[in-house]
């Protein structure tokens, strides 16, 4: 019986204790942005340039961590992007020299981020030396999101606005979180030396344990001075994108909640009781008999 008890409080002290590490020590371990970040997300929707018609646009991100600058604190990110007319069965991007006029913009961003708050980092240690200094939630939410406004960062007039929280959504099956900000005829250069106004609708849709986008969408015009259009452009995560990020948030999430929810949960629930009964199983059979007297 000792030895079975010994088994037994080992077992029982092996899942408390991993019970302990799981529900205190792994969530500071795992609620952080992984560098290993190499995402595409693509987006469609429909946009107006100059005086012309609107016709069907898609846009696509590259987003990449640069795994060489980043550490255990900070993530370091290098994003490209590409917004086109979608005609003629266009591939993502295409160069400025496209015969049919497709490009509408196109460009490569670097910038850093708290690898548990989601902040902008602004450490040239971490940035070029022309990198824009930036404030704000970049490109996801912290952990454990909260039903609150949090300070978002619109990276074409380079401020930080105000993203609302509006309610719960469901999204493709998952629970999400929708913030909207609203940026309203901000003094813009619209193209070189051309001044004109800016103005962003934004709707995004966080899953709320990882602070992962799992949809987004938004209305913005620039217009000149003198009241022209220079683009209006409505533009959206595609189904295929929404389904796909769903469904990486959701794995990340449930990952998340096994560590620190259901682990802890069968650690303290099976290990206590086999930690006490091999413990009084234990001390049962350390006890010895009373020695008896033998017969005069």
């Amino acid at each position: 019986m000792r030895k079975l008890g010994m088994v037994l409080a080992g077992l029982g002290g092996f899942l408390v204790m991993l019970a302990i590490l799981a529900k205190f020590y792994a969530p500071g371990q795992l609620m952080k942005t992984p560098l290993d970040v190499d995402s595409t997300t693509n987006a469609a929707g429909q946009a107006a340039v100059g005086d012309g018609a609107t016709e069907p646009v898609k846009g696509t991100q590259l987003t990449r961590a640069d795994s060489a600058k980043s550490d255990g604190d900070v993530i370091v990110f290098v994003s490209s992007s590409c917004l086109i007319f979608d005609r003629d069965n266009a591939p993502s991007c295409v160069n400025a020299d496209d015969p049919d006029q497709r490009l509408i913009t196109a460009g490569v961003d670097n910038f850093a981020t708290d690898r548990k708050t989601a902040m902008a980092v602004n450490d040239p240690k971490y940035l070029p030396p022309d990198a824009t200094p930036r404030d704000g939630l970049q490109n996801k939410w912290p952990f454990d999101v909260e039903k609150k406004t949090y300070p978002y960062w619109d990276d074409n007039v380079n401020q930080v606005v105000d993203a609302t929280y509006e309610g719960t959504e469901d999204v493709d099956g998952i629970e999400a979180y929708k913030f909207h900000a609203v940026v309203s005829d901000v003094p813009y250069e619209v193209t070189d030396g051309v001044k004109g106004t800016y103005s962003k609708d934004s709707t995004i849709w966080i899953e709320p344990v990882t602070g992962s986008f799992v949809k987004l969408s938004y209305h913005m015009e620039q217009t000149t001075n003198t009241g022209d259009n220079f683009i209006t452009l409505d533009l959206a995560y595609t189904e295929d994108e929404v389904a796909d990020s769903v469904k990486d948030a959701k794995s990340s999430r449930d990952k998340l909640n096994l560590v620190r929810n259901t682990v802890p949960l069968i650690g303290f629930i099976v290990g206590i009781p086999l930690l006490v009964i091999g413990l009084v199983l234990t001390g049962r059979g350390g006890k010895k008999k009373p020695a008896t007297e033998s017969a005069a």
